[in-house]
Order: structure tokens, then C-alpha cells, then sequence
């Protein structure tokens, strides 16, 4: 290994120095050892395959700050927060904050998937809820009455009699719901006979619920 002068004077406020003693690196101990006699360090050289072992402080410090700080938590209570690390701090703040108390921004993104699909529509919306616990038709103003939502996380349109639509905001969640339609639309495509039947059911199902209402 080989040691740079500057580097090590960079790192003096004691520190052990452990050095190999070969020739080169016995006079930079010697040198050390005068510049530095005046500093609490210790410079040891091992004997080769001696095992040296060096201990190092790994507990860490977060700092709250911005609406996090606001309340003073109680013991056992959880702090939830952005845990941002800078240099060698750590602070934790709420997600509005972030772009006050640092340099980092957020965004949304909103993504649409056009999807082919011929189709009921009601068929997929029957299916859809089998699988999810929240399946809700949106407000006719809105869609027009052909479009509904799914656990309030994405959005399936009826544009035409070719293709369907999804909407919804990209997160870790949202995404595992959208991926989850578009795998149960694809297996809706391959099942056309099924479907056919399930699409009166379906249609039977929904006449039935208005009967009732």
C-alpha cells in the first residue's frame, strides 16, 4: 500500500498509524513520529501476518427538522420522515420540506397505457372485482359513465370498441395494481369464449343490483 504525505497529514488528530515495517515505510514512521510528537498519535508497525485490529465509533446521529421538529416525539413513538444524508449529517424532514432545507426537488408523474381489447366492458369490471376489494364506477360527469376506478389508485376508460385506457400516478403501489389489469385484460384477450358467457352474467349481475337499488 502505498501512503501520501498530504493524506496522512489530513488525519492526524489521534489516529494509530499502523505501517508495514519495510525500509521505505520505517523512515516515514521515523518522519512522522518527529513531525508529529507534539499530537496524541500512535504509530505502531506489525510484524508481517500479525493481525491488527482498529475500532471505529459507528453510531449515528439524526437530526429532525422542519415540520418533523414541530412535536417533540414520546418514547417508543415512531418518526416518519425523508431521512436525508448529507456529508456525514443526517436529518430527517417531511416530504414539503424537502426543497426548503435542501438542494433535492420532487415530482409526480402520471402515466397512460392504451391497452387493445374487444371485449364487454362490464366483463372486465366484474372480473376486476374478484380480484380487488374496491372496484367503483366514477361519476358520469367525469367518464360518461364508461369508466371506473380501482382502489382509488388507477383509473380504466372505455375508449372504443378496439382498445381501453389506464391512468394513475406512479408510485410502488399503484404501479403493482396497474400491472395487475393489464395481466388480467391480456387473459380476458385469450379467452374469448369464456368471456362471452361471463359477459351476460355479468350484464345479468348489474341488472339485477339496479332492480334492487
Amino acid at each position: 500500500m502505498l501512503y501520501d504525505e498530504q493524506d496522512i497529514l489530513c488525519s492526524m488528530d489521534k489516529i494509530e498509524i499502523h505501517l508495514h515495517p519495510w525500509n521505505e515505510i520505517g523512515r516515514l514512521k521515523q518522519k512522522l513520529i518527529t513531525q508529529f510528537a507534539d499530537r496524541n498519535t500512535k504509530i505502531i508497525s506489525p510484524k508481517n501476518c500479525q493481525s491488527v485490529e482498529m475500532y471505529f465509533n459507528s453510531e449515528k446521529m439524526e437530526k429532525t427538522i422542519g415540520r418533523v421538529a414541530e412535536k417533540t416525539p414520546e418514547v417508543g413513538e415512531t418518526v416518519s420522515g425523508l431521512l436525508v444524508k448529507k456529508a456525514f449529517t443526517y436529518q430527517i424532514m417531511a416530504l414539503d420540506d424537502l426543497h426548503v432545507f435542501s438542494q433535492l426537488s420532487t415530482t409526480n408523474i402520471s402515466q397512460r397505457i392504451t391497452i387493445a381489447y374487444t371485449g364487454a366492458f362490464g366483463v372486465l369490471k366484474h372480473r376486476l372485482k374478484q380480484i380487488f376489494e374496491s372496484v367503483e364506477s366514477l361519476p358520469d360527469e367525469e367518464s360518461e359513465g364508461r369508466a371506473f376506478g380501482v382502489h382509488e389508485r388507477l383509473i380504466v376508460k372505455y375508449e372504443s370498441e378496439k382498445h381501453i385506457t389506464l391512468h394513475w400516478r406512479s408510485n410502488p403501489i399503484s404501479d403493482m395494481v396497474s400491472d395487475s389489469v393489464v395481466a388480467l385484460v391480456l387473459n380476458i384477450g385469450r379467452e374469448i369464449p369464456k368471456v362471452a358467457v361471463e359477459s351476460e352474467e355479468a350484464t345479468k349481475t348489474e341488472e339485477e343490483n339496479n332492480y334492487k337499488a
